[in-house]
């Protein structure tokens, strides 16, 4: 039996909502379709088109010259921090998007810096983008001194701003070359926070956008990327509703305060992302929380679940 092209759960909704209305139900009614049609008749972008060609196509069966254990071991990056493995199932899936959230001092930046070397180990390409100054060339290279291969196979690109970030997202798969596996996106948080004007209607224009761009990459060219964010206080009302200081000390029964990550979850392209949030105790112990969509599994350093 066919598999129904609504269990595709990468596909954006809009493009969901395109098929059903032109009648498509299961893979097998796309199977063969061009993408310059498939545009034209669902009245989608050839972009979207081309994601949904390529969530819905046959995978392509590897060379059986390589075993199954070097198969599944280019799939799957692993680091030094045993509990972050055993949250991810056993390590970051290639074509997925893996957001580290955490308060200044966390350590979202060398867990980063785990994974690119297990990119680079893998004779692949790794593209790191800082937009707050946080790292350079130089203190990239001493994180990754014990890798030869970082001063050919790592770019780093420094974005200030948040019109550059979405240039540069528009136009990553011609950024990006066959040996690019890796995309790390450092502190991405801040470009939003140097616009505190922006409406919040327009800041989730800008994450949906985020989040097609990523998908595409993830799905069209098999990239993975990695994304670091500063965590933020929400004010709460007892209902529920959003409030702040003066609301708050004015209310009856006061206010609460959540701690969630800067971003939300609307940039995160559904199906292909983990959230990981590290809550630090000190410097060298604290929690890996694991964001699922209906509860967290926190687990210590050491990888002990509690």
């Amino acid at each position: 039996m066919s598999r129904s092209l609504f269990q595709c759960t990468t596909l954006p909704p809009s493009v969901q909502a395109a098929l059903g209305s032109a009648g498509y139900e299961t893979v097998d009614d796309v199977a063969g379709v061009s993408t310059e049609a498939l545009s034209a008749e669902l009245g989608i972008s050839v972009r979207d088109a081309e994601i949904l060609v390529s969530t819905t196509q046959a995978p392509k069966v590897p060379r059986m010259t390589q075993s199954v254990a070097s198969l599944a071991q280019a799939n799957v990056f692993t680091c030094k921090y045993p509990a972050v493995n055993k949250v991810l199932g056993g390590g970051l899936l290639r074509g997925h998007v893996l957001e580290i959230s955490g308060p200044p001092g966390s350590f979202k930046e060398s867990l980063a810096c785990d994974f690119v070397q297990a990119f680079l180990k893998a004779d692949e390409e790794v593209v790191f983008v800082d937009m707050q100054n946080m790292s350079s060339p130089h203190a990239l290279s001493r994180l990754l001194e014990s890798t030869p291969s970082a001063g050919t196979l790592l770019r780093y690109i420094r974005i200030h701003t948040l019109p550059d970030l979405l240039v540069f997202l528009r136009e990553v798969n011609s950024k990006i070359t066959s040996k690019t596996g890796l995309l790390v996106l450092n502190s991405l948080s801040f470009v939003f926070q140097s616009h505190p004007d922006l409406s919040p209607s327009k800041k989730n224009v800008i994450l949906g956008s985020i989040r097609h761009s990523l998908l595409e990459a993830c799905v069209t060219r098999n990239l993975t990327v990695i994304t670091t964010s500063q965590m933020a206080t929400k004010m709460l009302h007892p209902d529920g509703s959003p409030a702040h200081f003066d609301s708050g000390a004015k209310a009856s029964h006061g206010f609460t305060a959540r701690i969630q990550t800067w971003l939300g979850v609307k940039y995160l392209p559904l199906g292909r992302s983990f959230r990981i949030i590290i809550v630090p105790q000190c410097r060298r112990s604290g929690y890996i929380a694991f964001t699922f969509p209906t509860h967290v599994l926190c687990i210590d350093i050491k990888g002990s679940e509690s």
